[in-house]
């Protein structure tokens, strides 16, 4: 469900990221598929890894009574602001099964999950491998048996270079900018602009200093720390060459010079 703009005292990030760049509802049914490819069956618990304003988990229970979502994040600021704007739309019976951890996702003893999610790229935040094999191999730990993680990816030619991409939207323009990306690390800087229709552009809003992992790198790892099987959802493209949003699940895909995949192991 879309969040309808109202008139704020203040700037509204959160907001406006919701409404340039998440579709908690696409996402969702993406989880629950791929779940139901693999499984053969309906997955009931959710843990939403870095979850933010944990507006997935707040999806996730709408599907159905049995459905079940944790969020973790260690920022208490995402936290409160979907405390106070997400949590409060859904029925009182579905905020119960939404159970929200100011935590590390590092940490051991998290709650298990039927599919672990780290969505928004937000693991990239993990430069070094033997942390990033460390966050996976908590993953493995806390899924239930038989259980999947899953984790988006992106690349292409265009994230090797200093960029600035600007999507127009109804009440304000959104700006995904490619600061710079070091070679010898893998690291990479972006931020994020809005400016709000008849408003002066608002610089880093949001910013993001991250290791540019490949899906050969993610699924190495995976297999290191004991998933058995790993694959990956490519995006397809409509005519014109940009993204549909339908991901399948492929062993090749395409020399884009921009590109979003989700990588996911089987425990």
């Amino acid at each position: 469900m879309k969040i309808k703009a109202k008139a704020k005292p203040e700037f509204d990030k959160y907001w406006y990221y919701r409404n340039s760049v998440q579709a908690p509802d696409n996402d969702v049914q993406f989880l629950r598929e791929t779940y139901k490819e693999i499984r053969g069956k309906d997955p009931v618990t959710l843990r939403e890894d870095f979850c933010g304003t944990f507006a997935i988990s707040c999806e996730w229970v709408k599907m159905g009574s049995k459905f079940k979502a944790y969020g973790v994040d260690l920022d208490s600021e995402p936290i409160l602001y979907g405390l106070s704007h997400y949590l409060p739309q859904l029925a009182p019976a579905q905020r119960e099964r939404v159970k929200i951890l100011q935590e590390n996702v590092l940490n051991p003893g998290l709650p298990k999950a039927d599919v672990i999610a780290a969505m928004n790229f937000s693991h990239f935040i993990f430069k070094d491998r033997s942390v990033m094999k460390s966050y996976m191999h908590n993953a493995y730990a806390t899924l239930n048996s038989g259980g999947i993680f899953v984790c988006d990816v992106f690349g292409g030619s265009q994230c090797y270079e200093a960029n600035e991409e600007a999507t127009e939207h109804k009440t304000h323009t959104y700006y995904w900018d490619q600061e710079n990306y070091e070679p010898i690390s893998g690291n990479a800087l972006f931020h994020i602009h809005f400016k709000p229709k008849g408003q002066k552009k608002i610089e880093k809003v949001f910013t993001y200093d991250w290791r540019l992992w490949s899906i050969p790198e993610l699924r190495e790892m995976l297999r290191e720390t004991g998933f058995r099987k790993t694959h990956v959802y490519w995006e397809g493209t409509t005519r014109s060459g940009e993204g549909n949003g339908i991901f399948t699940r492929s062993e090749k895909g395409e020399d884009c010079q921009a590109w979003i995949a989700y990588v996911v192991g089987e425990k």
